[in-house]
């Protein structure tokens, strides 16, 4: 192989790393290097700002829900047609749940699976020479991951520039650069964390600001000759989920965006089919698909339209009565009874299942799943353990008489107990699968 790769890290959530990244992707991408990329965790958010930079499928590793085989499996498919390869990190470096060795969820497991140095972003606003105490801290915390050179973020002028960088390189940490604080560099967020690219309607000329600054602002040979060649042995995908069909009918409009890239490429290397097609357009599940898969989105931003696609719904129903289908997260709530959006007007859903749901009043559900699967269906065979993530706002006000679609227990192995609903050949939860256990 002869891709290189560097992880793009951080102390916490919020200090550019994304920004840092697409506009890193983009930049080198204009010099006619083939990059692709990567990011940690369960975010289905982030890989669709990376295809928008670089033109090419983003991917999401995440060390507690692959095994370390499907890690690598995945990892050497996204390397094998790039020259580099920037994996950003979730959250801070070292942010994961308590679990057995390499096995966090954090990016730093993938540092030390794939022996990566990292890029480590640090948003200087209101500190200076403290940034050289929190990039010596990080440098010598873990001694099997290595921080190769900083980047100084969000700094307010030259002088403040200066003092933070000179504090980190007497520390003896390289910086490759410093972006100053512009508020124009600023990617929109919504209730679930950005918008997508997908939604932004301006989201190329804003990548190319990003490229631009970052072009201007930093380093790009340093960078590239710190990224390392990604040698690492081959994987296997015995842990990825199976296809739940040989043509699969996939919800993919506004309303239905959260598939995680993987599956899709997993789905289509076992050889099955992907046949999109779109709710908010009233168009019904194609019936010469064997199965359906309704994945997660902002169907609470869309419910109205939703509830008058009549179309769709009676073309659900009808593919029900014969074939399985899956929903996900705002899939799960739209195979309900009803939904009630953000101004607490309920609307009537599918009606495939029981329960009823509503966003109005919003309290957030976030973590790693285990899911043991309560009868054979879509995701595998009665007994199989998931693994996955939730990540919602919306809640279940009613759950109806639907036998549960599994069993939970939160990343630790801490039971919840059941989750979503099973009727027929119809099943949904609010949980995102990601791997077999």
């Amino acid at each position: 192989m002869t891709a290189r790769a560097l992880i793009i890290g951080a102390p916490r959530s919020g200090s550019g790393k994304t920004s840092v990244t697409i506009g890193l992707l983009r930049a080198f991408a204009r010099r006619g290097v083939k990059v692709r990329g990567i990011k940690t965790g369960p975010d289905y958010i982030d890989p669709g700002f990376h295809e928008a930079a670089t033109h090419l499928p983003g991917l999401n590793l995440d060390s507690w829900a692959m095994a370390p085989d499907l890690l690598r499996h995945l990892a050497r498919g996204q390397a094998e047609d790039a020259d580099l390869l920037l994996i950003e990190s979730a959250m801070g470096l070292f942010d994961g749940i308590v679990s057995e060795e390499n096995r966090s969820g954090a990016a730093s497991d993938l540092a030390r699976l794939f022996r990566l140095p990292v890029l480590l972003v640090l948003d200087v606003s209101g500190q200076s020479q403290t940034a050289g105490a929190i990039a010596y801290g990080f440098a010598h915390y873990d001694p099997t991951v290595k921080i190769a050179a900083c980047i100084l973020n969000r700094a307010g002028s030259e002088r403040h520039k200066k003092l933070c960088g000179d504090a980190i390189e007497a520390a003896g940490i390289p910086v490759v650069g410093t972006v100053l604080r512009d508020p124009s560099l600023v990617l929109p967020e919504r209730h679930l964390g950005l918008v997508q690219a997908s939604e932004h309607p301006e989201m190329d000329a804003h990548i190319e600001r990003l490229a631009d600054a970052m072009e201007a602002s930093l380093d790009l040979d340093a960078i590239y000759a710190a990224a390392k060649p990604f040698d690492i042995p081959a994987g296997s995908a015995r842990n990825s989920l199976p296809p739940p069909g040989q043509r699969i009918a996939l919800a993919q409009d506004a309303a239905f965006t959260f598939l995680y890239p993987h599956l899709m490429r997993e789905w289509r290397s076992a050889g099955a089919q992907i046949v999109p097609f779109s709710p908010l357009i009233d168009e019904a599940p194609p019936a010469d698909c064997d199965s359906c898969w309704l994945p997660g989105g902002y169907p609470e931003l869309h419910a109205g339209k939703l509830a008058a696609a009549e179309k769709f719904r009676s073309g659900l129903a009808r593919f029900a009565e014969t074939k399985p289908v899956h929903g996900e997260c705002g899939g799960y709530m739209v195979l309900g009874e009803t939904l009630e959006d953000a101004d607490g007007i309920t609307h009537a859903m599918a009606g495939l299942l029981s329960h009823r749901t509503s966003f109005a009043k919003r309290k957030m559900n976030l973590g790693y799943r285990q899911a043991e699967l309560g009868q054979d269906g879509p995701l595998g065979r009665k007994g199989d353990t998931i693994r996955g993530h939730e990540f919602h706002y919306a809640s279940v006000v009613s759950p109806g008489t639907d036998a549960a679609f599994a069993t939970i227990a939160d990343g630790g192995g801490r039971p919840i107990g059941p989750t979503g609903g099973r009727r027929g050949l119809v099943s949904g939860a609010f949980f995102h699968a990601i791997a077999r256990g």
